[in-house]
C-alpha cells in the first residue's frame, strides 16, 4: 500500500509543476521579434513567402498567421511575430507578442 504522506506531498507538487510556464527569452535577446522592420509589408499578399520575409526583418523565430475573425490566446511571447490579413488575403497588421 502506498504511503499516503508521501502522495500527499508529491500530488500537490506534480500539479503546480504542471501550470509552471517557460521563460521568455530575454530583451533584446535572440529571436526577440521588432514588429518596425516589417511595417512595409501591410498591404501585401500574405504568402509563405512574405511570411518567411518577415520572420526575417522581425527578427521572431515564431510566426502565427491571423486570418479574419481568429480568435487568440493573449500569451505575450517576446520571439513571435503576429501577421494579421483580411478576406483578400492583404496583410492589414504585423505585431509581436
Amino acid at each position: 500500500m502506498p504511503d499516503l504522506k508521501a502522495l500527499a506531498v508529491i500530488a500537490p507538487a506534480a500539479m503546480l509543476a504542471a501550470c509552471a510556464t517557460t521563460a521568455d527569452s530575454p530583451d533584446g535577446g535572440p529571436g526577440t521579434c521588432s514588429a518596425d522592420a516589417a511595417s512595409a509589408y501591410v498591404g501585401q499578399k500574405a504568402t509563405g513567402q512574405v511570411g518567411s520575409r518577415i520572420l526575417q526583418a522581425t527578427g521572431a523565430r515564431q510566426l502565427r498567421w491571423g486570418p479574419p475573425g481568429a480568435a487568440f490566446t493573449m500569451d505575450f511571447r517576446q520571439d513571435r511575430v503576429n501577421v494579421m490579413y483580411d478576406q483578400a488575403m492583404t496583410i492589414t497588421d504585423v505585431t509581436c507578442g
